[in-house]
């Protein structure tokens, strides 16, 4: 029986993870946004409130063109023939900026929860090409390393379309996020100049690497592979501390560590759990040394996926 009011949860995520850049991502337990939809009679998508105690949730569009949970939704309708239409609430737990996907889980939880009030849900293969046009208003751009993750769980490979689950040993994540705000639009303006080819070859051959530790659920490959040339070594300026908090994570056993997404949170993968919760605090250390408090998450790099919440 459909029903006329649904909410889901969607969690952070590790954008790039690095060596992938707009190709790979991963979720975290922890923080993450929430999406209220109800479904009313009018053809038309609206937004009646955003709330939340991240920073910035105040400032984002209540226009749902402008929004990106609005404008998943607007596509859902528009690309399936939905002649109902939907009344959104959003609760913001992702900072603005923070490189932990705040713009993607809003969309992710949007469409999860607008999915449950249809007479016909669709499957999450359908849901993420409508996330891909939703990311795209904050990102201007088509990127699916965040929404993936968040529709799937866990590691995915993310083109324009397809969404593909990894497969990934047992690893742990460490993200340290610091009260700093970097705009994604400022941070791919740090990525216009060309690269040389080089550049390009060399990080073709620790993508693959790090795929193929992933397949054999090979450490060592893993750490070779994660080193990124392209994007990490233009966009560290814009993080204070950055070399500090990456060399902190190296020195407590990060398998690798780098940006994620476009910054400024700094990520490690670890083989334990204790080693993650301990590099984390050095990491937060390495930030307050450059001036900024910091927030740490440690989770499994299999994280959650978006799911309906009571």
């Amino acid at each position: 029986m459909t029903v006329a009011h649904a909410s889901a949860f969607a969690p952070a995520s590790v954008g790039n993870i690095g060596v992938g850049f707009d190709l790979l991502g991963h979720t975290i337990s922890g923080p993450g946004d929430r999406a209220s939809v109800t479904r009313i009679d009018a053809p038309v998508v609206r937004i009646v409130a955003i709330e939340g105690d991240a920073d910035g949730a105040t400032q984002l569009p209540l226009e749902a063109a402008k929004n990106t949970a609005g404008r998943a939704l607007i596509a859902l309708r528009e690309q399936h023939g939905i002649a109902h239409g939907f009344e959104l609430r959003l609760h913001k737990g992702i900072p603005l900026g923070s490189g932990l996907g705040g713009s993607a889980a809003s969309c992710v939880a949007a469409l999860v929860a607008a999915n449950a009030v249809l007479d016909a849900p669709l499957t999450r293969d359908e849901l993420y090409p409508l996330a891909l046009l939703g990311e795209a208003v904050a990102s201007g751009s088509v990127h699916g390393d965040n929404v993936a993750p968040m529709l799937f769980g866990g590691v995915v490979l993310a083109t324009p379309t397809r969404a593909i689950p990894l497969a990934a040993p047992e690893l742990y994540c460490a993200a340290v996020h610091p009260h700093f705000v970097l705009e994604t639009r400022h941070a791919r303006a740090a990525l216009a100049a060309p690269y040389a080819i080089g550049e390009f070859v060399q990080q073709s051959e620790h993508l693959a690497l790090f795929l193929t530790g992933l397949a054999r659920g090979d450490h060592a490959l893993i750490a070779e592979g994660l080193r990124d040339v392209l994007v990490e070594p233009r966009r560290a300026a814009l993080i204070p501390g950055f070399a500090a908090v990456k060399a902190a994570a190296l020195a407590h056993g990060a398998l690798g560590a780098s940006i994620s997404g476009a910054g400024p949170t700094v990520f490690g993968w670890f083989a334990s759990a204790d080693e993650a919760s301990w590099a984390a605090h050095a990491m937060q250390v390495a930030f307050a040394g450059a001036g900024l408090e910091s927030d740490a998450y440690v989770s499994a790099v299999n994280g959650p996926r978006a799911e309906l919440v009571a």
